[in-house]
């Protein structure tokens, strides 16, 4: 009997404990006033048993099936006031069980080798997606099961029910601070690092003398820099965007100065047996070259840039901006809404990278780290 069949065995045994084991603390009506749990119960455990019997592929189908619905039983537990708060065994042993049994699960996906051209993307997508609703899971378990307060961390039913009641509070807050104060430092920030890259490259006399500059204004923290800046270009969004091109300026001037400077001596020989000049060897040589270092830069950058224009937003801004509603409202304990505002994002900035890292994909295809 293989470790795997074992754990699948364990599985099942945990999910079973909820019927024999106490549920709460506090009196609460047994499993067999609940039918439909009690049904749902003994249904996963079959599923955990019966997983380690079948073929792989048909094994990861019946695994997430009873993980869905193991899921689904101790969440239903949880909403009854008796045992929220009051959790025991007869919870937490179906929780691991649970997680076991997804562990299993993710393993078994991650090893399969399709033969469909399409389906590794699909695998690769789906294990994140999995690893990280489970983790939403055992977030809302604990947090339900220890009765953990609103105001110190909120469970994330609690956080999507504020997140969808908020919509129109928090478009408002984002195009205040992604749009207006982000990306236009961005866009400003970004694009003056290439072109001073591109006239130090051309001028090495600016390189030596503005890399050390670069440098020191790099290492400047954003709390002493964003007031400021706010006393400069006043408490709307232009301070932010002010911040957000001091903060990415110097990422993308050493990035994109490295990458015109790979460019190897044999290749800068041919162009000038052409006979090209420097736009020229700018447009067929450097430029090709350095793709990669700009992209890393602009990759580094969309994150730099996002949490410099929240965290500027903390030293004076309108009523308006997810870091004036961050510190507004975790000053006032409402917990929710400063993860609804984290949620928000949190979810932007991942947005916003796959946007840059899916136009270096487009743009670079040609590289060797792209080939397979």
């Amino acid at each position: 009997m293989t470790w795997q069949r074992l754990a699948y065995f364990a599985a099942a045994l945990g999910m079973l404990a909820a019927t024999v084991l106490p549920l709460s603390s506090e009196p609460t009506p047994s499993l067999l006033a609940r039918p439909i749990v009690l049904t749902a119960i003994l249904l996963t455990t079959v599923l955990y048993a019966g997983a380690a019997f079948v073929t792989p592929r048909v094994s990861i189908a019946v695994t997430f099936v009873g993980v869905a619905l193991g899921c689904g039983v101790t969440l239903a537990l949880l909403r009854d006031d008796a045992i929220a708060s009051y959790a025991t065994s007869g919870i937490w042993l179906p929780v691991v069980a649970n997680w076991g049994a997804a562990w299993l699960g993710v393993a078994k996906l991650a090893a399969v080798k399709p033969r469909d051209k399409a389906a590794p993307g699909t695998i690769d997508l789906a294990i994140p997606l999995l690893f990280g609703a489970f983790i939403f899971y055992l977030w809302e378990v604990a947090v339900r099961g220890f009765g953990v307060p609103l105001v110190l961390f909120p469970a994330p039913s609690a956080i999507a029910v504020r997140f969808f009641d908020s919509l129109w509070m928090l478009w408002q807050d984002f195009f205040q601070t992604f749009i207006l104060g982000m990306l236009s430092g961005y866009v400003i920030g970004c694009g003056a690092g290439f072109l001073v890259a591109v006239l130090a490259h051309r001028y090495t006399f600016l390189g030596r003398g503005l890399l050390p500059i670069g440098n020191f204004i790099s290492a400047l923290p954003i709390v002493g820099i964003a007031p400021i800046m706010v006393m400069w270009f006043g408490f709307d969004w232009p301070s932010k965007a002010a911040v957000v091109v001091v903060i990415t300026f110097f990422p993308m001037l050493v990035n994109t100065l490295a990458g015109l400077n790979a460019a190897g001596h044999i290749e800068r020989d041919l162009m000038r047996s052409y006979g090209a000049g420097y736009r020229q060897t700018l447009q067929k040589l450097y430029l090709p070259a350095a793709m990669p270092f700009i992209f890393n830069a602009l990759k580094i950058n969309s994150t730099l840039a996002f949490i410099g224009a929240i965290v500027a937003e903390f030293f004076g801004t309108p009523t308006l901006g997810i870091g004036f509603r961050i510190s507004i409202e975790a000053g006032r304990m409402a917990l929710d809404v400063v993860w609804a505002e984290i949620a928000l994002a949190a979810l932007a900035g991942m947005a916003f990278y796959g946007i840059v890292a899916l136009a270096e994909r487009v743009t670079t295809f040609w590289h060797p780290s792209y080939r397979t």
